[in-house]
């Protein structure tokens, strides 16, 4: 639906949004920053029009209250080409190559990276190799080239060399909306814990399976999910058969704790 937004224009004459999810101007109205981009723009010292600082504010605080991973879930077109990878991976049975250990902290040294060369080169450093914005010039201005070369890229990563590679493990957009909404309200809360058969089905599904592990552990009283990782994607809702999650907002932190088992073994 985003995506449609933004090709309404250049493919069917009908604007909806006019540019692309780093900057943007809806019903020719009102204009929406990233907030990410806005900060790199600053740290290159440049200086945002009012209309601009408007529009990344807006977008800043509807992430910060709910959860900033909700960007990664229902609005980056990437997210469909590593859903691909994915879907691919679980048909041809691919591992990961055994020699690789990625830690997940590795999004947020790439994110600094980001910022300190934005800041050392005056440009808006990030958004020269990334595959958002790349493929989405792609799809709106018809820059198909890069755009088809880093959407390749990812889903050749993601398929081959490491499973969620790019959106676990480096991508720093997914770092800075996950710091974003750290305390967003809208949250996966285990309602049943009690009803888990320990099928490890949620963390088979999960693009974070690490996020699930404090609601289901062993004699666990937490039933919300406040890892700032967890995109609220809600595929373990979709998938789990004894309906222990749902997708809650502004929940009470209680609930009955899970049952003394030990979790199943996350898979990847």
């Amino acid at each position: 639906g985003v995506l449609a937004a933004f090709v309404s224009g250049p493919w069917w004459g009908v604007p909806v949004a006019e540019g692309t999810l780093a900057a943007s101007r809806w019903f020719d109205a009102l204009t929406l920053v990233d907030p990410l981009v806005a900060l790199q723009s600053v740290l290159a010292g440049h200086a945002l029009a009012a209309a601009g600082l408007l529009g990344t504010a807006l977008i800043a605080v509807f992430y910060a209250l709910l959860a900033g991973r909700l960007y990664c879930a229902w609005v980056c077109p990437i997210n469909l080409i590593t859903d691909a990878a994915e879907a691919l991976r679980r048909l041809f049975g691919l591992g990961s190559f055994a020699a690789l250990r990625a830690d997940r902290r590795l999004r947020h040294g790439v994110l600094a990276l980001a910022l300190v060369a934005s800041a050392a080169t005056g440009a808006v450093a990030w958004e020269a190799i990334n595959p958002i914005t790349l493929s989405m010039r792609a799809l709106v201005f018809g820059a198909w080239s890069a755009g088809l070369v880093a959407v390749v890229a990812v889903l050749v990563f993601d398929l081959i060399v490491l499973r969620h590679g790019w959106c676990g493990h480096l991508c720093p957009v997914g770092a800075f909306y996950g710091w974003l909404g750290r305390f967003g309200r809208l949250r996966v809360h285990a309602v049943r814990a009690d009803a888990c058969t320990r099928c490890g089905d949620c963390y088979a599904i999960c693009p974070e399976p690490h996020v699930i592990v404090p609601v289901l552990r062993p004699g666990a009283t937490a039933v919300a999910i406040t890892d700032g990782d967890c995109l609220r994607c809600g595929r373990c809702i979709d998938h789990c058969d004894e309906d222990v999650f749902a997708l809650r907002l502004n929940a009470a932190e209680t609930g009955q704790p899970a049952p003394p088992q030990a979790p199943p073994a996350q898979p990847g």
